[in-house]
């Protein structure tokens, strides 16, 4: 390479097309030697066998890229070890790849910046936590068996509209859990494309904060439209956690749910596992609601300022319900625990509510688990500033 010419090393550089490197490969061994050093990127088609050696001497330059389509594992394998400085690799219908320790490899290399596998049957969506810290750096990720997904979880991105998480859960058709943890930028229509596309949700769980929507409102993106969709078009749903953050007690506009959206949602889908967090517009009328659902069986509730003793005496008559879990609850005390958990002979789990005390509860309930510390209280406010651990 010294002793090429500058101005042929340029005009090699600027050729625009594979089969222009292709044509001047083939006109003699040093061209094909100049050619094979300067090139940045390499295509393996459909078809095409190559010697495993051969490819992974190719894959050992840096700054490289590469597209590899119907490759098999040894080949993966030999090449990502070889491949100190990728900057792209995309897998295109490699559906003998299974093996994920090349994945591994990679994220530990840290110089991945774009990530595409697409109708690659064997690797699914838990195989790319191997990636690990390599997300970090990877600007770009696409995940084309979205078909098959089945349990989506997202925390502290932003999203664009109509772009962003719209498109991904369009193409989402199998959702069995959805977690949407802080998401900027997630709004009414990309929960109801979900919901119109994921028929079969058992789970969803929603951590929001309050933001600024249009018309300077401030409050939490999602509104009742999202229950609406959930309400409407997900009859499997059975587990339900809303956590709200950052939200006043005095001001309940900062939340985008009514309480009649809520109790809406709960009279239309079956479920049996409801966590409130932080969800100030919940009061005694809503518990009243609740205790006609006939499928709750457990029911946690996290800093619910505005519930009261009245609301718990309604859950006296709640049908199913055998957990209960209250968290730094400071309207209630003794009186209204008491009755509903005699009437039950509920599973309860008191912490840090400070009116409640264990003598009062202490045989009534069928187990007691009674603490002044606050272990869920802190896991949750640890997963509301610092995101969950995902």
């Amino acid at each position: 390479m010294e002793d090429l010419p500058e101005a042929l090393r340029e005009i090699i550089k600027r050729l625009p097309s594979t089969s222009d490197l292709n044509s001047l490969s083939l006109v003699s061994k040093r061209l094909y030697t100049v050619e094979a050093e300067l090139r940045d990127a390499i295509y393996v088609g459909c078809g095409v066998c190559p010697v495993t050696v051969d490819l992974a001497s190719l894959c050992s330059r840096s700054w490289f890229s590469g597209m590899l389509q119907e490759a098999d594992v040894p080949q993966v394998e030999s090449i990502t070890t070889n491949s100190f400085s990728w900057s792209a690799l995309r897998l295109m219908s490699c559906e003998n790849v299974r093996s994920l320790e090349w994945l591994e490899y990679l994220g530990k290399s840290g110089s991945l910046e774009e990530l595409v596998v697409g109708n690659c049957e064997r690797i699914r969506q838990f195989d790319l936590l191997r990636f690990g810290s390599g997300f970090m750096k990877v600007q770009k990720f696409e995940f084309q068996n979205s078909n098959f997904l089945k349990d989506l979880t997202l925390a502290r991105i932003s999203t664009e509209s109509e772009i962003g998480l719209c498109c991904l859960l369009r193409k989402c058709k199998a959702l069995g859990n959805l977690s949407l943890y802080y998401v900027l930028g997630v709004h009414d229509t990309d929960m109801i494309t979900m919901a119109q596309s994921n028929r079969n949700l058992r789970s969803i769980s929603l951590m929001l904060a309050p933001q600024y929507c249009e018309g300077y409102d401030y409050r939490t993106t999602l509104t009742d439209d999202s229950l609406k969709a959930l309400a409407l078009w997900c009859p499997m749903l059975q587990s339900v956690e809303l956590t709200f953050f950052g939200c006043e007690p005095d001001w309940p506009d900062e939340i985008g749910f009514t309480q009649e959206g809520l109790v809406m949602l709960i009279r239309s889908c079956p479920i049996r596992d409801l966590k409130l967090g932080g969800a100030n517009i919940f009061d005694d009328e809503g518990m009243k609601a609740l205790s006609r659902a006939r499928f709750i069986e457990a029911l946690k509730l996290i800093n619910c300022v505005a519930i009261t003793d009245a609301g718990m005496h309604f859950l006296a008559r709640s049908p199913s319900l055998i957990n209960l879990t209250l968290e730094l609850c400071d309207g209630l005390t003794d009186d209204g625990v008491v009755e509903v958990v005699r009437a039950r002979k509920l599973s309860l789990t008191i912490a840090k509510c400070c009116q409640i005390s264990l003598k009062a509860v202490q045989g009534a309930a069928k187990t007691v688990h009674y603490t002044d510390d606050c272990p869920g209280y802190k896991e949750w406010m640890d997963r509301c500033v610092c995101g969950p651990q995902v």
